[in-house]
């Protein structure tokens, strides 16, 4: 590790801590990441980013404080925020094991069933670098309309991220979205970019990072989770439902879950060539759906 003078400077300012090495940490898309051993023995991890939307980085410190008070899931601690940056404890990672992949899921559900106010939370935030509408529209299907799947195919259309044909896959699921909804959850408390990238697994347990955090519905969490690859997944999966059981056909909803982060990643990364890209991969799902 080295010393990275502003990363420390801004470091010791925050932390009221002396920084005797820096380190930068790899994997991020959006962000800068760097390790920091501070003088007084603690090692934590800063994330910063140049000319970060407003409230950016607020809106994570908010939703990791929410998922915490759940008691459920495992969350770092905030240890400081401001406009520029988080600063969060450094977790050592471990190899992802069916035990901590079966303690997870059950906190998982833990998480889900603290629940929430109602769709959506009291301010809008972020999903990658996207705004994220996050007010009210009850019940859960026009919340999932009307502030996932239709902003971000309008961004996906603008952006020429998805095909036209693609698109009216999507529209058509949309006019039949309350057909395709399933029975009626009240709103469960969602990381909300619940991917495997937002997962760190260590010797014992699974931490949640980089939240979207709002109220909505649980099977939108583990249908992102399905989506990416999750490691363990299938024992994730068995011990979320030995602790609180999914409703019937829930399997039959995951692509319809899916089509929100498909859509985020076709305003974020565009078509792709030779069809395989997010947009046509949202195409695919709503062709299942209809």
């Amino acid at each position: 590790m080295t010393r990275q003078s502003a990363t420390a400077r801004r470091a010791e300012e925050l932390l009221g801590a002396a920084v005797v090495a820096t380190a930068p940490v790899a994997g991020g898309d959006i962000c800068t990441a760097t390790r920091i051993k501070l003088a007084d023995g603690r090692t934590v991890l800063m994330k910063t980013l140049a000319h970060p939307p407003a409230g950016f980085f607020e809106a994570e410190a908010r939703g990791l404080r929410w998922l915490g008070e759940a008691a459920g899931a495992a969350v770092p601690p905030v240890l400081a925020v401001d406009a520029d940056c988080v600063v969060l404890p450094w977790i050592e990672t471990g190899k992802p094991t069916p035990d901590a992949a079966a303690e997870f899921g059950r906190r998982l559900a833990a998480t889900h069933a603290a629940g929430a106010t109602a769709y959506g939370l009291a301010q809008d935030g972020f999903i990658g670098r996207l705004p994220l509408p996050i007010a009210s529209a009850p019940p859960w299907a026009d919340f999932f309309a009307t502030r996932r799947v239709l902003p971000y195919l309008k961004l996906a259309r603008d952006r020429g991220g998805i095909s036209p044909t693609d698109a009216d896959a999507v529209d058509r699921v949309v006019r039949r979205i309350v057909d395709r909804a399933g029975p009626d959850e009240p709103p469960a408390r969602l990381h909300g970019d619940l991917w495997s990238g937002n997962l760190v697994w260590t010797s014992g347990a699974v931490w949640l990072v980089d939240p979207a955090a709002h109220g909505g519905h649980r099977e939108t969490d583990l249908a992102m989770l399905a989506l990416f690859g999750c490691p363990q997944l299938p024992r994730v999966l068995d011990a979320y439902q030995e602790a609180t059981p999914l409703a019937d056909g829930w399997e039959d909803r995951v692509a319809l879950h899916q089509l929100f982060p498909l859509l985020v990643h076709a305003c974020l990364f565009g078509r792709g060539s030779g069809g395989s890209g997010y947009g046509a991969r949202a195409g695919e799902a709503a062709r299942s759906l209809v």
